[in-house]
C-alpha cells in the first residue's frame, strides 16, 4: 500500500483551477489504487513553521556541528516534522497556482522548511545530491496567461521552472506535469472550457500515476 502526500497551494477551495485538477486526480487516483492513503496538505491551511529566529540558529548550528540550546530543539522539532510528513510520502501531488509569475508565499514557506542538508539534501565532494529518490510526483499547474517555451513570454515563468528545479534539487527525476490555462483570457465559457480541459487531463494523469 502507498502513500500519496497531495499539498494544495491555493487558498481559493473550489474556485481554484489547481485545485479542481488536482481533485480530479485524486478521485481517479483512487479508483486505480483503493489500498493506497491519501494524504492531503494545504498549506495556507496548515500550521507551519515560521523559519527565523531559533529555527534558522537550530539550521546553522546543525551546519557548524554545534549541539542544538533547549530553544533551538524546540524550534527545530517543528521543522522535522514538517520534513518527517513529506518523505513518508511514497507519491506526490502538488497543485500550484501561479502569483506574480511564480509561486504562492505559503508554498515557498513550506519549501524553505523542507529543503534543509542532511534530510532532503546532502553536500559531498561531488556537490549537492538530492535524498528524496525513487519516487514519483505530478504538478498541477495553473495559470492566467501563457508562456510557451521559445517565446519572450517563457521568461516570466518562474512557477514550473522552480518547481522542478527545488524537486530536483532534492531527488526527484519522475517530474510530471499538467498545465492548466490560460484561465483568465477570452469569456467565461472560453475559461470553463480551460478548467474542463484540465480536469480531464487531471483525471487520465491519476488514473496511471
Amino acid at each position: 500500500m502507498a502513500r500519496l502526500l497531495y499539498i494544495q497551494a491555493s487558498p481559493r477551495g473550489g474556485r481554484s483551477y489547481s485545485t479542481a485538477a488536482a481533485d480530479a486526480f485524486v478521485a481517479a487516483y483512487k479508483i486505480g489504487h483503493p489500498g493506497d492513503t491519501v494524504e492531503t496538505l494545504n498549506v495556507f491551511h496548515a500550521d507551519l513553521p515560521v523559519f527565523d529566529g531559533a529555527a534558522l540558529e537550530a539550521k546553522y548550528a546543525i551546519m557548524h556541528g554545534q549541539e542544538h540550546t533547549s530553544q533551538q530543539r524546540l524550534a527545530w522539532s517543528s521543522v522535522e516534522a514538517v520534513i518527517a510528513q513529506f518523505k513518508r510520502a511514497d507519491k506526490y501531488l502538488v497543485a500550484v497556482p501561479m502569483w506574480t509569475f511564480g509561486i504562492p508565499y505559503r508554498l515557498k514557506q513550506y519549501i524553505d522548511v523542507l529543503v534543509q542538508p542532511g534530510y532532503t539534501f546532502g553536500i559531498d565532494a561531488n556537490g549537492y545530491k538530492g535524498l528524496v529518490t525513487g519516487r514519483p510526483a505530478t504538478v498541477v499547474y495553473a495559470r492566467g496567461g501563457e508562456y510557451p517555451p521559445g517565446t519572450p513570454g517563457e521568461a516570466y515563468d518562474l512557477q514550473k521552472r522552480y518547481m522542478e528545479l527545488i524537486l530536483g534539487f532534492i531527488g526527484f527525476t519522475d517530474i510530471r506535469t499538467i498545465v492548466v490555462g490560460p484561465t483568465l483570457e477570452g469569456t467565461r465559457e472560453d475559461q470553463e472550457r480551460v478548467r474542463v480541459a484540465g480536469i480531464e487531463l487531471a483525471r487520465a494523469a491519476g488514473r496511471d500515476f
